[in-house]
């Protein structure tokens, strides 16, 4: 399992998400208060932001990020080697079954969700991409950790507690195991409300070589169970479609 990360190492992006969440130019003061580190470390960490032209100062008061982020952020993502091959199924599974589709990768013992495609209708499922889940509660996670040798998930499932993110979360080692096999036999893992209340989502593994992923199609509960079957097949067909 990968360290976590020293806070220090993390608060150049904390700082940056007050300025996503504010969305308008911030005093060091304020950017102190919204992320709770101490105005003299964040006086250093924003200076060091300046000199890298990450910030601009509006006045001798007020910063604000620099287009130098949408420009490195535009590159990283032209060159993304998933979302260049990905997106254009992605967006096609979304336009098929007119629900958000989510592209995620295990990152420890979490989800990382890669690519969020979201659907147009008013009522969806909604994220974005870098949000973290549960393995355990979210379908992609039971599809990733399906996608296990049997020893591993055995393992992962003794090793580890599972936290109730809502109501209908399954905490049972047995409970989920049995979950997890009878997603393989069918080709693909369902959560119901387990990780989002009223939100149902439908997932399977994506492998290629080495690589394992998990494709997912989310949204309403009582919308996606309607169409579940053919949700399931149109999602299993956009995989056997993409190729790395």
């Amino acid at each position: 399992m990968a360290s976590t990360p020293s806070r220090s190492a993390l608060r150049p992006f904390n700082i940056l998400e007050a300025f996503c969440e504010a969305r308008r130019p911030l005093s060091l003061s304020e950017i102190a208060q919204s992320t709770g580190v101490p105005v003299s470390t964040c006086h250093t960490v924003v200076h060091s932001m300046e000199q890298f032209g990450l910030l601009y100062f509006l006045s001798s008061r007020e910063a604000y990020p620099t287009r130098r982020l949408w420009d490195m952020a535009r590159e990283i993502n032209a060159h993304d080697p998933i979302a260049t091959r990905c997106l254009p199924f992605l967006t096609a599974l979304r336009d098929a079954t007119h629900e958000t589709v989510i592209l995620g990768t295990r990152q420890d013992d979490r989800v990382l969700y890669l690519l969020v495609v979201e659907s147009g209708q008013t009522i969806r499922y909604s994220s974005r991409a870098g949000a973290f889940k549960p393995l355990h509660s979210s379908s992609i996670g039971k599809a990733l950790l399906g996608a296990l040798p049997d020893a591993e998930l055995q393992a992962w499932l003794q090793a580890h507690e599972l936290g109730r993110a809502t109501p209908r979360t399954i905490t049972s080692a047995a409970r989920l195991k049995d979950d997890i096999l009878a997603a393989r036999q069918r080709g693909y893992s369902i959560t119901r409300g387990e990780n989002v209340e009223d939100v149902m989502a439908i997932a399977a593994p994506l492998r290629r070589g080495a690589l394992t992923l998990g494709l997912a199609v989310a949204g309403p509960l009582n919308r996606i169970d309607q169409n579940a079957e053919a949700i399931a097949a149109q999602l299993l067909a956009c995989i056997g479609e993409i190729a790395f």
